[in-house]
């Protein structure tokens, strides 16, 4: 409900409106974060173009919260329930003590008298180049689609025409990315606002640039931690799902990428995020090679549209990984000692002129086993993970050969391609690798035609089911392609 209740006055000047029109639509602000005066957002309330809400209000879920008087609460903005995310603060603005919420902290404090202000008047039409206004082709991509591609594309083109949510389940390096530009195209010339999110900022920075050369004419917007290639009210966005927490009713159209992937299947309010970006009745359409057992169910039971893909684009099976004892090597990594089995693995790729990423569970052992390989004499090695300040400089290296291998998490888990590159899990038997993790990783290898084929290992200390129902999977995609 409003917060700001007032008497009727003058309209807002077209010219007036047009600004504050492409200043808020499709975005929440806190009413102290506004480019504009209260006074002059009051006429727009009053207008009935732009509504305030509370940012947090209470919740009570159930008739013993209402008996007993205990008051529970729920972050209008990040949609958390979590009561122990919720804190208790001296407000000045209010003068009393007011609750806020923790968990969207870092993206500018939230208290219950904060005022959360959305737009809610007509829809700014969309600034795109004229001749895409006369027909012309709006996306430039040279390659070309695989049958099983195609097919995929034909029926996602239908279920958005449809207005209907979508499903693409496509094994790691089957070209995801190519099969939606046929329905980005179809999004764009119908004049709505298309998100791509993406639960990880490397993945962001690895499509921005696939995505600008195939739509050379459309202004791509990147959203993520940090950007620099922020274009406001662009058609086109590619944004982390923490970037649209700040967004509101602005999207036509929401593709999900990795919609398994850490942190977005385990952050619920990432989820929330997203769904409160899109307009009401938008579709969503899923890509992923590893999706959610709710999603899988929904599809394999004809709830939910869409289409699976069991083979790469290049025609190849997937590289199946194998599995080597190595003993407790995280142990004596921490002690200083290279356990023997990983070094002669790594040898061999740098005499085959492959490159390699090592991952590993833990940060910790991203430095420790870094530091004892370039101490052993593998100078060309350097380690990345999530907190890294320099991991994007340092994959943009190994990209250019300049590096010959990377010690990493499962940050580069998804979404990152490199030619040739071959892969090992030192630990591979450490709960932090579970089933889809393993799938994702063993899906960085063979993605290019030039180079289908691979090495994966599973370094372990015992199999675990994670590291079984890993390879049982692939196999049984390969089986799905068509390949033995």
């Amino acid at each position: 409900m409003p917060m700001l209740l007032l008497s009727r006055k003058s309209v807002p000047t077209p010219n007036d409106f047009t600004e504050v029109q492409h200043a808020l639509h499709g975005r929440e602000f806190r009413a102290e974060e506004l480019p504009f005066p209260e006074k002059r957002l009051k006429e727009y309330v009053n207008a009935g173009y732009v509504s305030v809400r509370h940012g947090i209000i209470p919740l009570n879920e159930n008739i013993f919260d209402l008996l007993t008087g205990k008051k529970k609460w729920l972050c209008v903005r990040c949609g958390n329930r979590e009561q122990e995310s919720f804190a208790v603060c001296s407000c000045a603005r209010c003068g009393s003590k007011c609750v806020y919420c923790r968990h969207c902290l870092t993206m500018g404090i939230v208290r219950a008298c904060t005022k959360l202000v959305t737009w809610c008047g007509p829809v700014p039409e969309l600034r795109l180049p004229e001749d895409v206004l006369i027909g012309r082709p709006l996306c430039h991509w040279k390659g070309s689609l695989s049958s099983d591609q195609q097919k995929a594309a034909e029926a996602l083109l239908q279920a958005l025409e449809a207005r209907e949510s979508f499903l693409i389940w496509a094994v790691a390096g089957a070209g995801k990315t190519e099969i939606i530009y046929s329905a980005l195209e179809q999004q764009l010339k119908k004049g709505h606002r298309v998100v791509l999110a993406t639960p990880r900022t490397d993945v962001v920075r690895e499509l921005l640039p696939r995505i600008r050369a195939a739509f050379p004419d459309i202004p791509v917007s990147g959203l993520y931690a940090g950007s620099k290639e922020t274009i406001p009210d662009a058609p086109l966005v590619i944004s982390t799902a923490h970037q649209l927490i700040r967004s509101a009713n602005r999207f036509d159209c929401v593709f999900i990428d990795e919609v398994d992937a850490f942190p977005y299947h385990f952050d619920a309010m990432l989820d929330y995020a997203v769904r409160k970006a899109a307009k009401p009745n938008a579709p969503f359409i899923f890509l992923t090679a590893t999706p959610p057992d709710i999603l899988k169910n929904a599809y394999l039971s004809g709830k939910l549209r869409g289409v699976m893909l069991a083979r790469r684009y290049h025609g190849y099976p997937l590289p199946v990984p194998r599995f080597q004892w190595i003993g407790n090597g995280a142990h004596a990594a921490c002690k200083g000692w290279l356990p023997y089995p990983l070094s002669l693995w790594l040898r061999e790729r740098i005499t085959q002129k492959r490159q390699a990423f090592i991952f590993v569970p833990s940060i910790a052992l991203v430095h420790e086993l870094t530091e004892l390989l370039q101490r052993s004499g593998y100078t060309r090695i350097a380690g990345v993970h999530a907190d890294d300040p320099h991991r994007h400089e340092k994959l943009a290296d190994f990209r250019e050969g300049r590096l010959a291998a990377l010690v990493t998490t499962t940050i580069l888990e998804r979404g990152v391609t490199v030619p040739g590159v071959e892969v090992a899990v030192f630990g591979a038997d450490d709960r932090v690798f579970d089933d889809r993790a393993l799938v994702q990783i063993s899906g960085r290898v063979g993605r290019s035609g030039d180079c289908p084929r691979g090495d994966v290992v599973f370094f372990h200390n015992g199999k675990t089911l994670a590291m079984i129902r890993a390879r049982r999977q692939i196999e049984q995609m390969n089986r799905a392609g068509g390949f033995k």
